[in-house]
């Protein structure tokens, strides 16, 4: 709060008298008008000699009280906002978990639910960050690109690799999550001198290494970090209720509840088989047409898996629940896909990363299902016959168990790697 005095005591006052009369009025305006700035003028306050101090600010106030009864009228006092309450011991909904998602003033809470081997909430563990580091074997002043910024967790540790020489790039389209990770990372350290977020897909790799030259190493994770998948506003998880939205960018495109209002059975069950190998995709892609037809919209996470447990209704009930739960995944997953174009994107970085990679650049991708883990290893094998790639993971590199075990999420990940001929 600015507050302006200008007093003209005419009366003889110590500083300590006049400091404690300014107190006793700051104190009164802070609590009735908070952090308006307000600008106040006393001409003069002259009380006789025999008036004692605490008269003279008694006064002050009754005049300060006179001047600004109205606008106290006007302004009602603010009531302080609870956070969000919860039942029993332990908060289940993401917006009920207020210690996750202040990990700065909570870091006790963070470590203990990391220690289970959960990621807290707003918060994404990065993956294979060891093995992605041993590989490129970061000197300072090399340039580096972060395809896939997310959480800045993997950015941070090439950030720091360089030792305040070089420079990395970092893209992402998540207009929501980019901001937050763009401040954590500037707080820790990481300005302009060393760190450029540029807000673009990675399929416009091209136009980045055009602009600032080739990269001695490129890291694409294409995984959804876990902050998306646990706000139930993005829609991603059948496990809590929102949107079916599903979008990376929530502000381009269409959403998923939006893509299911005109789909045909063949197309929806043809996406469920090749986004996710979803061995019911028959039946869902059936119920879900049915339910439409009856006019009934899917527009929720919710909707969208009540359908899927229609849809396997007739399994035996002690397989349905797990059945449920798998194909509700694969299904989001499926659509997800669809929805960000993910193969597509996919296929332009892959044909664009030779050209954005300096002589003897390293290229690590980290991919989670079948369909993305085929695409990267085709375009690796064909780069490296084409005489592109001095040399490919000949394996697949998997998270450790140790990691795994920290880290449930990282089991499904996959990660190969290429380097570029001298």
């Amino acid at each position: 709060m600015i507050l302006w005095y200008n007093f003209h005591i005419k009366t003889k006052m110590n500083d300590s008298m006049i400091s404690d009369s300014i107190w006793k009025m700051s104190d009164y305006l802070s609590r009735y008008y908070g952090k308006k700035a307000i600008i106040m003028e006393f001409k003069e306050i002259s009380p006789k000699k025999e008036k004692s101090l605490e008269e003279t600010a008694q006064n002050a106030l009754k005049q300060i009280k006179e001047r600004y009864k109205i606008m106290e009228q006007q302004q009602p006092e603010k009531k302080h906002k609870r956070r969000v309450r919860y039942k029993g011991t332990h908060p289940r909904r993401f917006e009920e978990k207020y210690k996750e998602l202040n990990p700065e003033k909570y870091g006790d809470t963070i470590q203990k639910v990391i220690s289970k081997g959960s990621t807290p909430a707003g918060m994404h563990i990065s993956i294979c960050v060891k093995e992605i580091l041993e590989f490129f074997d970061i000197q300072p002043g090399q340039k580096g690109l972060d395809a896939t910024l997310g959480y800045g967790g993997h950015t941070r540790k090439m950030l720091e690799k360089l030792q305040g020489k070089g420079h990395i790039y970092a893209l992402d389209v998540d207009p929501i999550e980019s901001v937050k990770t763009e401040k954590r990372l500037h707080d820790a350290g990481f300005g302009e001198d060393i760190l450029t977020i540029k807000h673009i897909n990675f399929a416009n790799i091209d136009q980045v290494a055009e602009e600032v030259g080739p990269f001695d190493f490129i890291l694409a994770d294409l995984g959804v970090s876990s902050m998306q998948i646990d706000n139930p506003e993005r829609g991603f998880s059948y496990k809590f209720e929102g949107p079916l939205d599903l979008r990376l960018n929530p502000e381009k495109g269409i959403s998923a509840a939006e893509r299911l209002e005109d789909i045909t059975k063949a197309e929806f069950e043809g996406m469920l088989i090749e986004n996710a190998d979803e061995p019911y995709a028959k039946q869902i892609a059936k119920e879900t047409v049915a339910t439409m037809k009856r006019g009934k919209k899917i527009k929720t996470t919710t909707d969208l898996k009540d359908v899927i447990e229609r849809a396997l209704n007739f399994l035996p009930e002690k397989e349905r629940k797990e059945a449920v739960k798998k194909s509700c995944q694969r299904t989001f997953q499926a659509l997800r896909i669809d929805v960000n174009s993910e193969f597509e994107v996919l296929e332009e970085l892959l044909e664009k990363l030779p050209d954005a990679l300096a002589p003897g650049g390293k290229v690590a991708i980290l991919t989670f299902h079948s369909g993305e883990d085929r695409l990267v290893k085709h375009a690796f094998k064909y780069g490296k016959k084409a005489g592109i790639y001095s040399d490919i993971a000949k394996d697949v590199i998997r998270p450790s168990k140790e990691e795994c075990a920290q880290n449930g999420r990282a089991k499904s990940t996959k990660m190969r790697w290429a380097i570029k001929v001298k």
